[in-house]
């Protein structure tokens, strides 16, 4: 199926960039939109933009990755969040039906879990919400639930663990933690670094993305992306300190508010996507840190 023609939002930013970049090598045509610098430029959160031009362009499916992330934003502006992270994704599912699409691919967030109730999480795990960009994307999930229901759009519906890669903002923990080990400087770590995730490179989840396209078995489906491991932000830290053969000191800092004194834990269950799709990551822990190093380094100079 590398003949399909798929739109992807949001295709600026981190995460589309590498994703666009990994389906075009594989041989599918890509299209992209976003606020600026994308092939089809503007805003899904308004109606006419979707319906009377992007849903006119030709494209056989829909990877939706444009949202608000920044928690503290949508703590700041929740309404802001709920327009961009919900209004942008009724108005896509709207153009996917009416232009019956053979897929739609929603980047949900492991964040709908929030304080997980069980370890790993699995699927099956309830949501347990803390913030608006939290709740968006409980919301964006009935949405899509809803059009696959009543208008039977093939739906598949991720919820990604820690991504990182290059083009991520270096205020991100990992990318802050390499340019802070490059130049000698502290690594801060709140709370001691308890706090635990599963981080992967970006390529790892456009493959997730690649076989999902691919795989009529993805339909319908909802698949926690992560690698599996349990790894606690100061792990993270000293695996970048050797990486960079770096002097920085790991300085423990208190939790930033009271609500994250007790270390969060979160890590994934990923045997459905083995199991349904046999995905296995293209691209381990440490090669994705050397990748996103190298890439650090060029931008800091």
């Amino acid at each position: 199926m590398p003949d399909l023609s798929v739109l992807v939002t949001g295709a600026s930013g981190f995460i589309g960039r590498h994703v666009t970049t990994y389906l075009s090598k594989k041989g599918f045509s890509v299209l992209t939109t976003d606020l600026r610098g994308a092939d089809v430029n503007g805003d899904l959160s308004d109606r006419v933009f979707v319906l009377d031009i992007v849903a006119k362009l030709r494209f056989d499916a829909i990877v939706h990755l444009a949202a608000v992330t920044d928690i503290k934003m949508s703590i700041q502006d929740p309404y802001k969040t709920y327009i961009v992270n919900d209004l942008a994704t009724l108005n896509l599912l709207e153009a996917a039906s009416r232009k019956d699409v053979q897929r739609f691919i929603y980047a949900s967030s492991a964040n709908v879990y929030g304080v997980p109730v069980e370890l790993p999480v699995k699927e099956s795990t309830p949501f347990n919400p803390r913030t608006p960009y939290d709740y968006s994307k409980v919301v964006g999930e009935h949405l899509v639930r809803s059009y696959a229901a009543t208008k039977k759009l093939k739906a598949t519906i991720l919820r990604s663990w820690k991504i990182f890669g290059e083009y991520e903002r270096l205020t991100a923990a990992i990318p802050n933690f390499i340019k802070c080990c490059l130049k000698g400087e502290s690594i801060p770590l709140y709370n001691g670094g308890a706090d635990t995730t599963d981080p992967y490179y970006a390529e790892n989840y456009a493959r997730v993305i690649e076989l999902c396209l691919i795989n009529d078995k993805a339909v319908g489906e909802v698949f926690n992306v992560g690698t599996g491991v349990e790894r606690s932000i100061k792990q993270i830290a000293m695996e970048i300190k050797r990486l960079t053969d770096s002097n920085s000191k790991l300085v423990d800092l208190p939790p930033r508010s009271e609500a994250e004194k007790e270390p969060m834990r979160s890590y994934p269950d990923i045997s459905r996507l083995k199991r349904v799709l046999g995905y296995e990551p293209v691209v381990s822990f440490e090669e994705g840190l050397q990748k996103t190093i190298s890439w650090v380094k060029d931008v800091i100079g």
